[in-house]
């Protein structure tokens, strides 16, 4: 592969003139003036931490207030496409779209911006206002990006959900945000065949919300005759018979968008105007809304972005090398839904003017080099993946890459989701990057919005002439105008190379704001441990090491990351306990050599699920979570047991759960109300523990 990666950037490198928080705060004034703004700000920054107004024996804090940028206006689609329009780069391709079955399609910036506008003008058709929300059910497609957008100029607060998630957790999420809109299609493509989608999406409709009306993308049928189907021409709802329609609710895409005039003037909202929610889960049942706002978020997206994937030649820069932008073809290969897509494949590409491409299907269809065929084919110079794919196409090429694919326009490679095994990170810089690319490991959350630690694009660390960098699969350090550290429960700094907890001391603009309708919420998840101090608890373990850089070592609460994706063991348990044949399940992660993690359930059944083959009760139990959750959420094992084991309190202890699946260690069992079910599931799963027992 030949180098062709640009000029390494001047790097800031721990810069004294950002530790303080009046400097951290300039940095992002600087930083700002990025975007266009239609009213300059009153106020960078205002933090009012968590104060104390309990006792001891009732501890009680007050619930923090973030504001960035406050007083100054802006609109978030006006910033990612019509500044680059009228500064003449209108023909500048926007999106490459490929589908999993083949078909193409390109948008330049003035394109996607008409699109927008028709969009725009569409929902506000249908009585949608600034601050109402839109929830967005559609696989990786233009419209999902077109409406996100358009959104984001009327001043509507847009929902993404995952494309696989179940029409019970659509549900959830339709009724807790209050949405007025829902836009979903007729189907996804997924692993070579068409996939129903519609049913779902009525299904979510079907309770106790506020839905007004349900926009259909034609993907997958004749759709009313939809220019953008693969499918063949129709002419009307009726043609699409297997499609559930709900006349006076029900709109087609196309024909929303068909009358709408192709230029929209946008609004100018406050900074601190909401601009999205993004669930993620959480330890105590139901999913949290995250809320992110406009101003703040965009400024530190705009950055990160551009820091981490190459556009600055200096990292304290606020503007863009022009070569950079130009010669830069970005690929994040999330699903639209995740954050991750939210600030690197959809707002941070565009705010920054670059060429991007976004793949509706999976990795492996219809061959396992299906990826590396796309960078070939679009000239890709940024991979952006989870170690779960890199895993992937470790399996499916064991004996290496074959240069069945030109991938040389690759100049640097980036992983994200979670923390990246050694191997892997090996394998992806050997095979993909050739032993010369970079390899940027970032390390962020839905709840900071955009990147806090990550090494940088060819820092010292990648030295060409070295096989591999000194700490694979370490995040290193914060970016500028950030701050992370690893601290005790005490909130001691950790000792050099001990496992702590990951803080964020000195926080950024795209940190959310509150969780949808429960601030109490936001601040116990978040800011009861250290929100006195300013920082915000991340809920994940890292350890220090002699040079200060931080290895993440994964969750310190009960989440489940398989593949990226935070489930919630208690969510699981939750869907678990509707079955008929369950009285109790608990439910935890073991470590999966593809997904990172996986989940492991073990359940009290019923008389009659006692009754049932192991097998067919497991198989019915698999398919129950994933009708409840989604696919994703699917326990790879779930053990039937006598009781799980519990704390006093009544807390499972999931942790012992874990030891027990892996037959690893069992931790201590002294606080446990029921310490002979350890022995009994140890007997199940055939623990070491169970065979000392028995001598």
């Amino acid at each position: 592969m030949t180098d062709t990666r640009l000029a390494p950037v001047r790097r800031a490198d721990r810069n004294p003139a950002l530790e303080s928080d009046a400097a951290r705060v300039a940095f992002w004034e600087s930083q700002a003036e990025r975007l266009d703004w239609e009213r300059r700000w009153d106020t960078a920054h205002t933090f009012d931490r968590p104060r104390s107004i309990g006792t001891p024996d009732d501890p009680q804090f007050t619930i923090p207030r973030i504001e960035w940028f406050a007083g100054g206006r802006l609109n978030a689609a006006a910033n990612c496409l019509d500044r680059h329009v009228s500064a003449g780069r209108g023909d500048k391709v926007a999106l490459h779209f490929e589908g999993e079955p083949g078909d193409r399609r390109d948008y330049t910036y003035a394109e996607l911006l008409a699109e927008v506008s028709r969009a725009a003008h569409a929902l506000e058709s249908l009585g949608v206002g600034p601050g109402d929300r839109v929830v967005v059910y559609l696989p990786v497609i233009p419209e999902t990006i077109i409406i996100t957008l358009a959104c984001a100029r009327i001043g509507a607060v847009h929902s993404l959900v995952f494309g696989g998630f179940s029409a019970e957790a659509l549900k959830f999420r339709v009724e807790d945000t209050g949405a007025k809109v829902l836009v979903t299609s007729d189907g996804q493509f997924r692993r070579g065949k068409a996939v129903a989608v519609k049913a779902n999406a009525d299904t979510a409709c079907s309770g106790d919300n506020a839905i007004e009306h349900v926009l259909v993308v034609a993907r997958t049928s004749d759709g009313a005759g939809s220019a953008n189907s693969p499918a063949a021409d129709s002419d009307s709802a009726e043609d699409a018979p297997d499609i559930p329609w709900t006349p006076g609710r029900d709109i087609w895409w196309h024909e929303a968008l068909a009358a709408q005039p192709a230029t929209h003037t946008p609004q100018a909202f406050d900074a601190e105007h909401p601009l999205f929610i993004i669930y993620t889960s959480g330890t105590t049942g139901q999913p949290k809304g995250l809320v992110h706002t406009t101003g703040g978020y965009l400024v530190q997206t705009a950055y990160t972005h551009a820091l981490l994937f190459d556009l600055v030649d200096d990292e304290l820069a606020n503007v863009n090398d022009p070569e950079r932008v130009e010669s830069c073809v970005h690929w994040c290969t999330a699903d639209l839904a995740w954050v991750t897509a939210h600030t690197y494949e959809i707002y941070g590409p565009l705010l920054n003017g670059i060429t991007q491409v976004i793949y509706e299907g999976t990795p492996a269809h219809p061959h396992p080099g299906r990826h590396f065929e796309i960078i070939e084919r679009y000239g890709v110079t940024n991979y952006y993946t989870a170690p779960t794919l890199i895993r992937s196409h470790i399996g499916n090429f064991p004996d290496g890459l074959p240069d069945t694919w030109d991938v040389s326009s690759l100049r640097l490679l980036g992983t994200v989701g979670e923390s990246i095994n050694p191997e892997a990170w090996r394998w992806f810089r050997r095979e993909v990057g050739k032993d010369v690319l970079p390899i940027v490991d970032t390390w962020w959350q839905s709840e900071t919005g955009s990147t806090i630690m990550s090494p940088r694009p060819h820092d010292a660390a990648f030295d060409p002439a070295s096989a591999e960098a000194p700490k694979p699969g370490c995040a290193t350090r914060a970016v500028p105008g950030l701050s992370a550290r690893v601290v005790d429960e005490d909130g001691n700094d950790s000792p050099t190379d001990e496992q702590g907890y990951v803080v964020v001391d000195g926080i950024g603009p795209s940190m959310a704001r509150t969780v949808w309708g429960n601030p109490q919420r936001y601040l116990d998840s978040y800011w009861k441990a250290f929100g006195e101090r300013g920082w915000f608890f991340s809920g994940d373990g890292g350890k220090r090491d002699a040079d200060g850089d931080i290895t993440l070592l994964g969750r310190v609460d009960d989440v489940i990351n398989v593949s990226g994706h935070r489930l919630s063991t208690i969510e699981m348990e939750s869907a678990l306990i509707t079955h008929p044949d369950v009285i109790e399940a608990g439910a935890a992660p073991i470590a999966d050599p593809l997904t990172g993690q996986a989940a492991v359930a073990f359940v009290v059944l019923t008389e009659h699920g006692r009754g049932k083959p192991a097998a067919v009760i497991e198989a019915e139990l698999r398919a129950h979570v994933a009708h409840e959750i989604g696919p994703i959420a699917r326990p790879k094992r779930i053990v039937a047991v006598p009781a799980v084991p519990k704390t006093r309190s009544g807390k499972i202890m999931r942790r012992l759960l874990t030891q027990l699946s892996e037959g690893t260690p069992l931790g201590d069992t002294t606080s446990l109300q029921n310490e002979s079910a350890v022995a009994q599931i140890a007997r199940i799963v055939g623990h070491p523990a169970a065979t000392a027992e028995a001598h």
